[in-house]
């Protein structure tokens, strides 16, 4: 799938991003003066997107403004991930891990809002992370591996060596967890893995 040519399929536009296996997933949605209806995810229309892989968990967190949530990957069990918003607006960003990608080290972010309903797809490989524009937030997405919680791994959110252009909203410096806080730097993380 060329980086530049959307697939649609069904309620679906799949648009590919600069880093391969990154997708960003446009929805249909139908409304009217009662609301509206859409379709997040039918997996026919998301294999011929090019995204063919089978979901076993869905996850839901809700946060404040200013919250940011990263950099995470699972160490041995790596998931593939389908994310997106059904309650205010965040910054979700993607980090290339695969040893070997052309792509390694370079990162992808897009908005994900209710208003929008866009998703973000983010292969095995990847950290995410994200980060809380909004007054409060609803983040939804589905992952193809259970969650193990001896399995984390992290890095640093703001390491300038990855440069993440985080869109940090005026008085809402971000919030992390001391966990998150606590995560290496990208050449520390490399340097452990022999890279």
């Amino acid at each position: 799938m060329a980086a530049s040519e959307p697939i649609t399929s069904g309620n679906f536009t799949f648009t590919p991003t600069s880093i391969d296996g990154v997708v960003i997933v446009d929805v249909k949605s139908y409304g009217d003066a009662r609301g509206y209806f859409m379709e997040t995810y039918k997996a026919p229309d998301f294999a011929t997107g090019g995204i063919d892989v089978e979901f076993v968990q869905d996850n839901q967190s809700a946060s404040t403004q200013g919250v940011l949530r990263g950099l995470h990957f699972q160490i041995n069990h790596p998931q593939s991930k389908l994310v997106r918003v059904v309650e205010g607006e965040v910054f979700d960003v993607a980090v290339d891990l695969r040893p070997g990608s052309p792509t390694f080290g370079q990162w992808e972010g897009v908005v994900l809002s209710a208003e929008n309903h866009r998703q973000f797809f983010i292969p095995r490989g990847f950290a995410h992370g994200f980060y809380v524009m909004s007054e409060t937030a609803t983040f939804c997405y589905k992952c193809d591996d259970v969650y193990h919680p001896n399995d984390e791994g992290g890095l640093m959110w703001d390491d300038p060596a990855i440069g993440i252009e985080w869109p940090i909203v005026e008085g809402a410096e971000p919030k992390l967890s001391d966990k998150d806080q606590a995560h290496p730097a990208f050449a520390e993380w490399r340097a452990s893995q022999g890279l």
